[in-house]
């Protein structure tokens, strides 16, 4: 029997609410509508006070210990930035320098960003790919860019923006089953036998 998928989504926003969370959470949300997962959500504004002062992991509190182990042990990641000075967080950068080199290798990952104009949408390509590319990640083709217009309340609110986020999690589905088998322990035991 398969586990249940562990999705997990970053998000990079500062403050709460915020709208790279409102978008983590609602690409968590459209992954939960297509299959079975356990969810969570690495909120890095919550765990600011006890991650900006560690140069080393082992300086880090159990809490956010915890929060790298969900994103290492996740079968597919959710990332959503806040665009800052063209590019993602500082917060959000140090929070993946923790994360182990080897961590992310094949793991289907769906870039997420938030700005308060169309200027920045190319952070997607220019910044979030070439850092989850080192990890060897799965960055999937079609990433989410969200303006401030687009949410009413924190949520998303435009139409065009939510269909492109149905449809990348649709595309990235797929990906994600294939990768979440071949990890399973009953496709291990299969390939065994």
């Amino acid at each position: 029997m398969i586990r249940p998928l562990r999705a997990v989504a970053v998000s990079g926003g500062l403050q709460r609410p915020s709208r790279a969370m409102a978008l983590a959470v609602h690409l968590l949300d459209l992954i939960a509508s297509e299959v079975a997962c356990d969810r969570h959500l690495v909120e890095l504004g919550h765990l600011a006070p006890q991650l900006g002062g560690a140069i080393w992991r082992s300086q880090l509190p159990d809490a956010v210990e915890r929060e790298l182990v969900a994103v290492e042990q996740a079968d597919v990641l959710i990332v959503a930035t806040p665009v800052y000075r063209g590019a993602y967080t500082g917060l959000f950068k140090h929070f993946f320098d923790f994360i182990g080199q080897d961590a992310l290798v094949d793991k289907p990952v769906l870039l997420a960003a938030t700005g308060g104009s169309e200027r920045h949408a190319l952070v997607i390509d220019h910044q979030l790919r070439p850092l989850f590319s080192f990890f060897q990640a799965r960055t999937l083709p079609l990433g989410i860019y969200a303006t401030d217009k687009d949410f009413v309340d924190y949520q998303l609110h435009n139409d065009a923006l939510i269909e492109r986020a149905r449809l990348a999690v649709e595309r990235a589905l797929p990906l994600v089953a294939l990768t979440h088998r071949a990890g399973s322990p009953a496709a291990g035991n299969v390939a065994a036998a």
